[in-house]
């Protein structure tokens, strides 16, 4: 699997950390989560023209894109605060770090395998 490219990469990075910001939400301890989903969602965009979530087995991706359930924010995020992925976790989640930051290298060092 090729990486995203470098546009889309920082595009969905500012997106998580304005994001996790603004939600009061947190990146998971384990950055390499973190730096996966982030891969995986820019792959997504660049390919499908939407951040999909990358951690959900998709029949048809780009119906999926269409239908927009699980576009990143998705809907449980939304209303409930409950990311799958693990990208945006609440305070008091056991898996939540003390981070909303990470940066292109991190992400770039942590997926190279």
């Amino acid at each position: 699997m090729t990486q995203a490219s470098e546009k889309n990469l920082d595009i969905m990075k500012s997106f998580a950390e304005s994001y996790a910001k603004r939600t009061d939400t947190y990146f998971c301890v384990d950055p390499g989560v973190t730096a996966v989903v982030l891969e995986g969602l820019a792959k997504n965009k660049e390919d499908l023209g939407a951040a999909l979530c990358p951690c959900r087995h998709y029949e048809d991706k780009v119906a999926e894109v269409k239908a927009t359930y699980w576009n990143c924010p998705c809907v449980p995020m939304r209303e409930r605060k409950e990311c799958h992925c693990m990208l945006f976790l609440t305070p008091d989640n056991d898996f939540a770090g003390d981070s909303q930051s990470i940066t292109v290298e991190e992400i770039r060092t942590l997926t190279a395998s």
